[in-house]
């Protein structure tokens, strides 16, 4: 295709860098200035600015740190429940009580720990493995993080008010529907917020690893750690947004009485168990592969060798990712499921343990051909393969439906639960955390304190969860808060309880070493675990700048595999080497050959994403407590801040057209389209959206299915006049938007500006249109759950109607005021991309709010 005129230009100069032009020295004086300028304009900010800023490198430890502290609290309601089942007819804890705190630590642990840790570790270390100064969107990972503690707070605060949700983790309709005081509506709308923020940070770390690698660095050369954040990160785009939809409907129910699971209605609470869990189970994957991920950087390293099948470890890995969302309705084999559909997930449950195997065989076989060396992140890996191996045994019994009916609900489930989730993700983690330690604080833990922490872990978790599989082969039920003695489960909950102190001193002496001061410890080696991989090319002492020069990389393991990397690196050899125009930069690649394209301007700190993220939580929070004239006053003000964060960071005009990079390479500054990483996090994130409508829509289909009397007979349905007129209003102004985007491509400014102020009219037109539709039929959303549906997917789709209307005017206020121009117009794009999805999404709100019922 040619270059039309209003395109960036294309790279210039040479790539591949030679050897000759790598090899000139650069003279130490130059260095000096190229390191002095970084290092002022990559500077943290000091003091409690510090919470204004947006690196990586802080953001990152703020976010873990915070998972760990949201962690520890759930461990002590776990030991306050071991306590209450010590002993048989125990009064330690009154059954509410109870049920509060075992809601709020698998809530916890799944929600404020689990999933967090994974985008916590992977915005702290993906730039340094992948030879970055940053992550495409800081901004966009500081945000996700204030939102993440706000909401965290917000939740597991209300235990400290006994107003904490009750129902579990799961929380399953009725008994969460009709659940007295605020605590559902807690666990709902405060999980929702955190929600946003994971979906914000897997976008984040997608784009980064797509479009952020360093030059050279095909897909194939890809460190393994980021092609498991890659899998992970499509998981939770189409994960959690199930989990949306399904606490969209819940939350209508809970405030407005919209009978979603309410059979009296004709509603039915299986459809929340179908979306619970189709973002439950991948869940548990989510938690796992990237645990798998950090043995997959610790094994090749104490091996001392590259890893043992590259290649099948991905294959495995995303098929993995894929075949975990067949499993889900194992979770729901005492349901009542027709036999057909309990045989085809019995077989997928069996069928994942394939690909699993398939990477714990490849670490097996590294280690096998290696020279191992057991180093303190290696002790960690291996308690794990056991731990994990153990819990997968009793997953592939649950597997089998007759055997899970017997032990369904039992403690068996229990201790299967926590083998999967300790092997399969505490133990790699805490390996990680010593293995990365170094690289993120330039100290080191202790091998002998590591040692004491991994055994009164390992051997506290074996005696407290092991006795649990016979506790419910003997019949113990879980989430009881006490039992009659005589059962036989008297000494088998005692050895479980006094093991769980065990457990407790572990994590102290883990926590210990992690936090204690090591100011007297010094400096460690640069690489102190002789690895292979590009993080090890960090700086001692630590430098904010992520590398001193983005290297050039053709192999899987550069530092063993290319010579003079890091001493061609530390002297500024390879790209932007220098930040002589102020800005803080990193480099744009292509997806698949990781050839460069552009010079990325990353934002600076700024204390707009703590504010945004506060309005956020307000909007969130306050229809907790039904207040919503503050809600949404409080959505209205979030909506403006980040339209000023946009407006003020986001696809500013550059002063220059290109950049020189360095080796001979010039490289535009400005990208728009489909090479732009705005367009791919704008595609990515509206892929989750997406995700989310479609499982609405299943739920409209659930109900037809499940259900005789859907819609009821005599039933009004959706004024089809409306509906369509709704259509073409909404079409288009789609239309005008594309039309818009392309005249102003063709230097039509006047006509793009035209278009647009006609498009958001027209979309304005359409949505009211479709709220007429349901609206003037006799269509009551308390009365029966058909009306609710069709009311709930309208009310969805007017809300993405009113984000297009506001792009639509943020496009056209860069018009007016030259922030877009015919070559500067990566917003137009991104504008009309979200308006694709829109213009589908109307199309299957009108097929079935209008269509569907009149053929049934």
């Amino acid at each position: 295709m040619s270059r039309q005129p209003n395109d960036a230009p294309p790279p210039e100069g040479v790539f591949p860098p030679t050897e000759a032009m790598l090899a000139q020295p650069v003279p130490l004086a130059e260095q000096e200035a190229q390191a002095e300028r970084l290092r002022r304009v990559w500077a943290s900010p000091k003091g409690w600015r510090i919470l204004s800023d947006v690196n990586n490198t802080s953001v990152g430890v703020w976010y873990a740190l915070t998972c760990l502290f949201f962690m520890l609290c759930a461990g002590v309601l776990a030991l306050l429940m071991r306590v209450q089942l010590a002993v048989p007819d125990n009064d330690f804890l009154s059954a509410d009580r109870y049920n509060q705190f075992f809601t709020m630590h698998g809530s916890a642990m799944m929600f404020l720990f689990a999933v967090p840790l994974f985008e916590a570790i992977a915005i702290l270390i993906l730039p340094s493995l992948m030879g970055a100064r940053d992550l495409p969107f800081p901004r966009l990972s500081a945000y996700g993080y204030w939102c993440f503690l706000i909401g965290g707070i917000f939740v597991l605060g209300s235990v400290l008010f006994d107003a904490a949700p009750k129902s579990g983790w799961f929380m399953y309709p009725p008994l969460a529907t009709k659940q007295g005081g605020i605590g559902a509506d807690i666990w709902l709308l405060g999980l929702s917020f955190i929600e946003v923020a994971s979906i914000a940070a897997a976008v984040e770390l997608i784009v980064g690893v797509l479009k952020c690698r360093p030059p050279g660095m095909r897909v194939n050369l890809m460190p393994l750690y980021a092609w498991y954040v890659l899998v992970v990160g499509g998981m939770i785009l189409f994960a959690f947004p199930p989990l949306i939809a399904g606490d969209f409907l819940f939350e209508m129910e809970r405030s407005f009485d919209w009978p979603f699971f309410d059979p009296e209605r004709g509603g039915d609470p299986m459809l929340w168990q179908h979306l619970f869990w189709i973002f439950g189970h991948p869940e548990v994957y989510i938690i796992f592969l990237p645990s798998i991920a950090i043995a997959a950087m610790i094994v090749p390293t104490a091996a001392r060798r590259p890893i043992v099948g590259y290649s099948w470890i991905v294959l495995s890995a995303v098929g993995t990712g894929f075949l975990s969302f067949g499993l889900w309705v194992h979770h729901m084999f005492t349901t009542g499921l027709p036999s057909m559909s309990i045989g085809f997930f019995s077989a997928a449950s069996e069928a994942v343990v394939i690909p699993t195997g398939v990477q714990l065989f490849a670490f097996v076989a590294t280690l096998m051909v290696g020279r191992v060396r057991m180093i303190p992140p290696m002790l960690w890996i291996a308690g794990a393969l056991a731990i994990f191996t153990a819990g997968g045994l009793t997953g592939v019994m649950v597997a089998v439906a007759p055997f899970d009916w017997q032990v369904h609900d039992s403690y068996f489930i229990v201790a299967h639960l926590h083998y999967t989730l300790f092997g399969g993700m505490i133990f790699p983690v805490i390996g990680g955390i010593y293995y990365f330690y170094p690289l993120i604080t330039k100290k080191m833990m202790s091998p002998r304190l590591s040692k004491w922490a991994f055994w009164l872990i390992f051997t506290g978790f074996n005696l407290s969860f092991m006795p649990m599989h016979l506790t419910g082969l003997k019949g113990m039920p879980r989430r009881v808060f006490t039992y009659p003695s005589g059962l036989g489960w008297d000494w088998l909950n005692l050895v479980s309880t006094l093991a769980s102190f065990v457990i407790a001193a572990g994590f102290a002496v883990f926590v210990w070493d992690l936090l204690r001061p090591k100011a007297r410890q010094g400096d460690p080696e640069r690489n102190p675990w002789q690895a292979g991989t590009l993080e090890w090319t960090h700086d001692v002492p630590g430098e904010d700048w992520g590398v001193r020069s983005i290297p050039y990389v053709n192999t899987r393991y550069p530092l063993w595999q290319q010579e003079k990397l890091v001493e061609r690196m530390d002297a500024g050899r390879f790209y932007l080497p220098d930040a002589a125009d102020g800005e803080r930069e990193t480099l744009v690649t292509s997806v698949i050959d990781g050839r460069p394209l552009q010079v990325l301007r990353v934002a600076t700190p700024t204390w707009i994403t703590l504010v945004a993220a506060a309005l956020t939580g307000g909007a969130f929070i306050f229809p907790t407590f039904h207040w919503y004239w503050p809600a949404g006053i409080s959505g209205a003000l979030a909506v403006i801040s980040i339209l000023w964060w946009l407006w003020t960071s986001t696809a500013l005009i550059p002063a220059k057209e290109t950049k020189d990079v360095g080796l001979d390479l010039r490289l535009p500054t400005y990208v728009s389209g489909s090479g732009a990483v705005g367009w791919w996090a704008m595609w990515i994130t509206m892929l989750g959206d997406s995700t989310a409508f479609a499982s609405l829509v299943f739920g409209v289909f659930f109900y037809w299915t499940a259900g005789a009397d859907f819609p009821p007979e005599g039933a009004d349905h959706a004024a089809w006049p409306w509906s369509l007129m709704a259509l073409g209003l909404l079409t288009a102004s789609w239309a005008l938007m594309l039309t818009a985007r392309g005249a102003n491509r063709r230097d039509r400014t006047g006509a793009a500006r035209l278009w647009l102020c006609l498009a958001p009219l027209l979309a304005l037109g359409g949505g009211a249109a479709m709220l007429a539709a349901v609206m003037l039929p006799d269509m009551e959303p308390t009365s029966h759950v058909y009306p609710a549906t069709m009311w709930g997917l309208t009310i969805w789709t007017l809300a993405h109607v009113g984000a297009g209307v506001i792009m639509q005017l943020y496009a056209l206020a860069g018009l007016v005021f030259g922030r877009i121009t015919p070559r500067y117009d990566a917003p137009m794009w991104n504008v009309t991309l979200f308006w694709h999805f829109l213009a589908l999404t109307v199309l299957v709100t009108t097929a079935v709010t209008a269509g569907f019922p009149r053929m049934l």
